[in-house]
């Protein structure tokens, strides 16, 4: 691999079989180097391949401001996250989550905490990114002897979220919320404590996420069935009747309307995580 551009004395640029550009990290190596001149491969830890050429280069920008040290635990941290998850993550969370990391070891050194307001919904929502996030403050300790809050571990749990649904941070804070506003419109109108640890409720959980993901990106669903939706629909009146506020407040919040197969379905799960009651 020859250098492209040297990037600081740990990350060069240079190019890929392809001509694709790439990102290669590595201590030492772009030191005393200039472009024209031989990657020594030894010298590599990470070879970053990144998806289009303005995520690449705002990789670069971001590579040349923030410690080494910390681009190689967020590198860690993303690294124990795809293989926890086991799901492709945007390339976007090496940016979004270095960026973050660095900001947080950076403040946690002037003694400045931020506390994370949705810390109880993440925990509950998101808890297998919640875990990985309490992983990722104990690689933080152990590399760079930091201790993080409890609080960044939320904080990291839902840049895992923005990557893996491919939307942002400012959507996947209001999507929490709005999780938590329609979780409330059900026990409210069946007036019950939801059984948290159910099967159902997780099922329900993982639906309202990814409605709420297609509301927040203005999709609909749609169903030639109409006469299926309308079946299930007088079958169980009464979790229609919650669906039906549901869809009111998704209207109110961002006026969003449901769909009837979305209608369908979200009064099948509402059936379900109220049956025993």
């Amino acid at each position: 691999m020859i250098i492209t551009k040297v990037i600081n004395n740990n990350v060069v640029s240079s190019e890929d079989e392809q001509n694709n550009e790439i990102v290669v990290m590595g201590r030492g190596v772009g030191f005393k180097k200039t472009t024209g001149d031989e990657i020594d491969e030894a010298l590599v830890e990470k070879i970053f391949s990144l998806a289009g050429h303005t995520t690449t280069s705002q990789f670069k920008q971001l590579v040349e401001n923030v410690p080494y040290e910390h681009i190689r635990v967020a590198n860690e941290i993303i690294v124990y996250a795809k293989r926890s998850l086991n799901k492709k993550l945007n390339d976007n969370i090496y940016i979004t989550l270095t960026d973050h990391l660095s900001y947080a070891i950076t403040r946690q050194k002037s003694g400045v905490k931020f506390k994370n307001a949705l810390l109880w919904e993440i925990k509950r929502f998101y808890n297998h990114e919640f875990l990985i996030g309490k992983e990722a403050l104990g690689i933080v300790k152990r590399r760079l002897d930091i201790e993080l809050s409890e609080d960044e571990a939320g904080f990291i749990a839902l840049h895992l979220v923005n990557a893996e649904l491919d939307t942002n941070m400012e959507q996947s804070l209001a999507m929490t919320e709005m999780i938590q506003d329609i979780l409330n419109i059900v026990k409210y109108h069946f007036g019950i404590v939801l059984d948290e640890n159910s099967l159902d409720y997780e099922r329900f959980l993982t639906h309202l996420k990814f409605f709420i993901q297609r509301a927040v990106s203005n999709q609909l669903y749609s169903t030639d069935d109409l006469e299926f939706c309308r079946m299930i629909q007088k079958q169980y009146k009464e979790a229609c009747g919650c669906v039906l506020k549901i869809k009111e407040y998704m209207v109110s919040k961002l006026d969003y309307k449901i769909s009837e197969e979305e209608i369908t379905y979200l009064t099948i799960h509402i059936k379900r995580i109220v049956s025993d009651y």
